[in-house]
């Protein structure tokens, strides 16, 4: 199978909130410290010392940064449309096993390369790229050991979605050649989709089959995309349409036009339709052979897997046991501070009758109709462009790419998550996106739409992701690179610091900042419980309905989410924890010398990194901030 080197191509994938007051800190923090300080160990404490670096030695190792970057980026058609690089642009992702392989060898040839280097040589700068680069390599090669523990169709991310959502999102048509690149690449479906069946069946084989409640998900969504004209004679199809209205927008005569359009409607009919089908046929055989059983403790080697991801995606050494126990502590804070709300609001009965409260109440929903959607976008941006207008108070260093909302394209909204950022197009063609998935207003509740578009957008994944990928002096891979607990991290904090800033003046709407860090400490529970400690699909789901606010139907496209990411759920909280607690020890280091504005330009200022280069990045600023 395809391995994506997280690396050098992590925006390909696919996809992806409290008070702070010591008491809570203290309750969490020793155990956070606890492992930070272990991974701490294995990283470098030291820069070389001032004045020994070489530029020499700093130029060979920036050359090979970019040219291993390169290297990857040119195996790889879809990110390079990601990126704005029209190359091989009708050309699909190779996915095959030999692929995967000379991937692999790569990964070992080029770590081997920067083993040779001499950090002591080295600027800080460089210095920090170099141990990022290794880490990522390393891990790299760790996960193709797991390479087989995959799910390559999922209702979150799938290889048949994936491909017409980087048509209509990313694959611009700005001439003709464009346009001719889109065709070839409905062409080329039918190979593409013919390796992604040899992978499904090469995970089966080796006992690796997503679980059976995914099927009617996927085979949807496939279905969805073949519906419509010119399959049929209803409206144009999803594809079809975005074609027609890209190529529509183009400087050109109307017979080249039509001629365009008749050779996409003959490709969707020869190649899309076909394959499509093909792999609809062939995953409806696959779900007569799955299984109910949710958790990867079911797979080969289930334990280490799922503890090889957990380290992945925290970035911590923490144990599923461990993270089971922060959860169940967070979930009890945070109720404590659910039932002061409560108070505030003069409800008399039960912390679960207020969630059904909250659940059920017809205030608290835009009706589920074209003009309620429509009104939870327009809302949505006015929160967004108000906390624009306060950024000076939270950043020195700003964004220059724009944010706007959109709903979740109908093809997947059914599928997909309930809300997701899109990174801006490197070369400004294309503005960061905070989609919001209004399949079901009911699942969107407006007492949560504070948290989530500060999360999702400003002053969460925008700020970070949009500054990260405009950082000028660094590596490119750095500027794409991801680390969930640091992302999704900062996306929780970034819910939190609104707060401290005066919004969430409606009782309710603080509430949902609430349920919004509950949620994430609930998953927690909830991840390490399914894939750790056994609980079933329902068991888990249960767990939230119980301690959470939320809908039940948002409940059980959660816990289905988690079931197919193993591990991922686990990061967010792990990453607001220990950016709180380095905040914290700032302040207390500082005193009337912390400046909220520069430990955020700390915190953003190298991109995205583990948790553990975090801390030491955080306190040799605040080493500084002191000496002056």
């Amino acid at each position: 199978m395809k391995l994506i080197t997280t690396l050098f191509a992590t925006a390909i994938s696919a996809i992806a909130m409290t008070g702070c007051d010591r008491d809570r800190n203290s309750e969490i923090s020793p155990q956070i410290k606890r492992e930070s300080t272990e991974a701490t160990q294995a990283a470098p404490q030291t820069l070389p010392a001032p004045g020994s670096a070489d530029p020499a030695a700093i130029a060979q190792a920036n050359r090979l940064f970019e040219d291993f970057f390169q290297e990857h980026l040119s195996r790889s058609p879809q990110f390079m449309t990601f990126l704005g690089v029209k190359e091989d642009y009708g050309k699909w992702d190779d996915l095959s096993p030999e692929f995967a392989q000379e991937t692999h060898d790569i990964n070992l040839r080029q770590l081997a390369t920067l083993n040779k280097l001499d950090p002591s040589k080295l600027d800080d700068a460089t210095y920090l790229s170099l141990q990022l680069a290794k880490r990522k390599l390393e891990q790299e090669i760790e996960a193709y050991k797991w390479r087989l523990h995959s799910y390559p169709v999922n209702q979150m991310y799938a290889v048949h979605t994936g491909v017409a959502s980087l048509l209509i999102n990313q694959h611009r048509i700005d001439n003709a050649d464009d346009a001719e690149a889109y065709i070839a690449r409905l062409n080329a479906l039918p190979a593409h989709f013919d390796q992604l069946q040899k992978n499904l069946e090469a995970c089966a084989e080796a006992g690796t089959i997503v679980p059976k409640f995914v099927f009617p998900y996927v085979i949807s969504d496939a279905k969805n995309l073949i519906t419509g004209a010119p399959f049929d004679d209803g409206d144009d199809s999803t594809l079809f349409a975005d074609f027609k209205g890209k190529v529509e927008q183009l400087a050109i005569d109307s017979e080249r036009k039509e001629q365009l359009v008749g050779k996409a409607r003959s490709a969707l009919l020869s190649s899309a339709g076909p394959a499509y089908r093909k792999l609809i046929a062939y995953l409806q055989q696959l779900e007569k052979r799955a299984t109910t059983d949710d958790g990867v403790w079911k797979l080969a080697n289930g334990d280490e897997f799922y503890a090889f991801k957990l380290r992945q995606y925290t970035t911590t050494d923490l144990s599923a046991d461990e993270i089971h126990e922060i959860g169940l502590q967070e979930v009890a804070r945070i109720h404590g501070e659910m039932r002061e709300i409560m108070q505030r609001v003069a409800f008399d009965g039960s912390l679960q009758d207020f969630f059904e409260f909250m659940r059920t109440d017809e205030q608290f929903y835009y009706p589920n109709t074209a003009d309620g959607k429509q009104r939870y976008l327009e809302k949505a941006t006015e929160i967004i462009d108000t906390m624009k207008g306060r950024l000076d108070e939270l950043f020195t260093t700003k964004p220059k790419a724009d944010l706007i909302v959109k709903a979740v394209e109908p093809f997947r909204e059914k599928s997909a998550g309930k809300a997701f950022y899109q990174r801006p197009a490197p070369d400004g063609s294309r503005p960061g996106i905070y989609y919001a998935n209004l399949y079901n207003t009911k699942n969107m509740p407006t007492y949560q739409m504070e948290a989530l578009a500060y999360h999702e957008g400003i002053p969460g994944h925008h700020m970070q992701l949009s500054i990260a990928q405009e950082l000028e002096g660094i590596p490119k891979f750095r500027k794409f690179g991801s680390y969930t607990a640091y992302t999704e991290g900062w996306g929780l904090y970034a819910e939190l610091v609104p707060k401290e800033m005066g919004f969430y003046q409606d009782p309710y709407s603080d509430f949902g900042r609430l349920a919004m860090e509950l949620w994430r400490a609930g998953r927690l529970v909830v991840d390490t419980g399914i894939h750790s400690k056994r609980w079933t699909r329902e068991e888990a789901i249960n767990y939230l309905l119980q301690n959470t606010p939320n809908p039940k139907g948002d409940v059980v496209k959660a816990i289905e989410r988690y079931i197919v990411m193993p591990g991922q759920a686990t990061a967010y909280k792990i990453g607001m924890l220990k950016i709180v607690e380095l905040r914290e020890k700032a302040k207390q280091a500082l005193g009337d010398q912390f400046d909220i504005r520069q430990f955020h330009d700390t915190v953003l200022a190298n991109g995205a990194v583990p948790l553990d280069i975090l801390e030491v990045l955080v306190e040799r600023w605040i080493e500084q901030e002191k000496q002056r």
